[in-house]
């Protein structure tokens, strides 16, 4: 197993988390090799961001994504930026309600769902959206198991929200598993 994994979107939306979220459930949990890189513009909060993980059961030779076989979309200015760079076969997961466009791809599926709208009026609170989406790209991908993400998102979480942020992560594994289910049906 050799996954690269894309979380793409705005400063201020949680990708850094959610990316060192999901490389402790692969690593700490799973038992996975890992690898986690972030990178976020000058503006921060409101600027590119992005977190990259490479998990593999074997050794991983190279710390840098160059293609990916999962893209979390997040933002407009994410989809333009990364949004064709999957490769065949993969998987981009889009938020449709902060993403209008599509990526152009070539042998590559794209599953949209409303991850923003599912945090802010499914879960209550809009800033749990990656949590959502970690969940939902658990659904789409089962990159790594459910239980180990759980037990990753209630050791990163501030204290006191887990209720929320374990709601917004069951919220976004069953989208993502029936987006999958709806998605593999001809």
């Amino acid at each position: 197993m050799y996954k690269e994994i894309r979380l793409s979107g705005t400063g201020g939306q949680g990708l850094i988390l959610a990316g060192i979220i999901l490389a402790e459930a692969a690593g700490v949990y799973d038992g996975y090799n890992v690898i986690q890189t972030q990178s976020y513009g000058p503006e921060a909060r409101g600027g590119a961001s992005r977190a990259e993980v490479i998990i593999s059961d074997s050794v991983i030779d190279y710390p840098k994504v160059t293609s990916p076989d999962i893209v979390l979309i997040m933002s407009e200015q994410a989809c333009d930026k990364y949004g064709n760079q999957v490769k065949t076969g993969g998987i981009v997961l889009l938020d449709d309600t902060n993403v209008d466009s599509r990526p152009v791809l070539d042998g590559a599926s794209i599953i949209a769902l409303p991850i923003t709208e599912i945090a802010r009026h499914g879960v209550g609170r809009q800033v749990v959206a990656n949590v959502v989406a970690l969940g939902a790209l658990v659904g789409v991908s089962k990159v790594v198991t459910p239980e180990a993400l759980e037990k990753a998102v209630l050791s990163r979480v501030p204290k006191g929200t887990e209720d929320l942020n374990m709601k917004a992560f069951h919220m976004g594994l069953e989208r993502g598993r029936r987006a999958m289910t709806e998605h593999e049906t001809p």
